[in-house]
């Protein structure tokens, strides 16, 4: 790396610093006002104090749309979005289970220490099996995670994609340490 480079990096550094500290003292600066505020008595006696908040409407909702999504919200439904986001959390959670399941499964297959050619067979294709069968659900919930973040109305409420080789790897990496660990007592 040459001079100018880390010179540079400094200055930005430096400048990154700066800001951190401005925007932290000034986080403390309205906590303080607040808190004066509070003790001079100026929130006391607002207009719908001690009353409970109408969070019915949703201000970031385009107004154009209130109708529909209440008539959804009235009849069990909610947007695609939210719906599809619940579906998401659903099939992770089943594709969770069905990675715990056939640990379990090698659990109980590595417990007898001798098996026969042929029952190692079965083995080796139930495992390359259910493999494949977690690259198709990865697959399909990186499809719906893809459709959901193009479906909701801010990037702030998206979700992260999933990249099916790594997160396959990271199944694979976890059943074959299982079976190196269970080999090798």
């Amino acid at each position: 790396m040459s001079k100018s480079i880390e010179e540079e990096i400094k200055i930005k550094a430096g400048k990154a610093k700066k800001l951190a500290r401005y925007m932290s003292s000034t986080e403390d600066l309205v906590e303080q006002q607040i808190l004066k505020a509070q003790e001079r008595g100026e929130f006391n006696n607002l207009s719908g104090a001690g009353k409970r908040l109408n969070l019915d409407e949703n201000p970031f909702e385009p107004p154009e749309l209130r109708m529909p999504f209440k008539i959804l919200k009235d009849n069990g439904f909610a947007p695609y979005w939210i719906e599809l986001g619940k579906e998401i959390d659903r099939d992770l959670e089943e594709f969770k289970k069905e990675v715990e399941l056939f640990k379990k499964y090698t659990n109980i297959f590595f417990k007898d220490k001798k098996h026969s050619h042929g029952a190692m067979q079965r083995y080796e294709n139930k495992k390359e099996h259910f493999y494949f069968e977690r690259k198709l659900d990865l697959e399909i919930i990186t499809k719906k995670i893809i459709d959901y973040n193009l479906a909701c109305p801010t990037f702030r409420v998206g979700r992260a994609n999933i990249t099916v080789e790594e997160e396959l790897t990271k199944v694979k990496s976890a059943i074959e340490s299982l079976i190196e660990e269970l080999s090798n007592k």
